[in-house]
């Protein structure tokens, strides 16, 4: 009876454990994600997001000029999502790739400048 309720409380502290870490995670990345979302919204551009980013200190790891250099940046920091970073990073013309937090962006702008999409990647 005693190992019974030893299990059960366990199972019941793992799962509370699960949940919370879930639940952390969830609310990280929305957070990061809506933020990088209203940036498209209002249309910003490059230098105001490189600016922006690197005072809050966010710096700026990559501005990949080839699709060999957005591969390279996509395999060392795009853990799970690099062929999402290489299908966004072929269709629009420059990428940006900062460290903020515990996330990495990368963020992608058209010819004039502005920011078009971005790729979210936790660290």
């Amino acid at each position: 009876m005693a190992a019974a309720s030893v299990a059960i409380t366990a199972v019941i502290a793992a799962l509370a454990l699960y949940l919370g870490a879930w639940a952390y995670d969830t609310k990280r990345f929305s957070t990061h994600d809506t933020r990088l979302r209203h940036l498209v919204e209002k249309g910003a551009f490059l230098d105001q997001v490189v600016r922006g980013l690197e005072a809050e200190g966010s710096p700026l790891l990559f501005a990949p000029r080839s699709p060999e250099e957005l591969r390279h940046a996509a395999a060392e920091r795009g853990r799970k999502k690099v062929q999402e970073i290489l299908e966004k990073g072929g269709r629009w013309p420059a990428t940006r790739v900062f460290v903020a937090g515990d996330m990495v962006y990368f963020i992608y702008f058209d010819a004039a400048g502005v920011m078009k999409d971005y790729t979210c990647v936790s660290r």
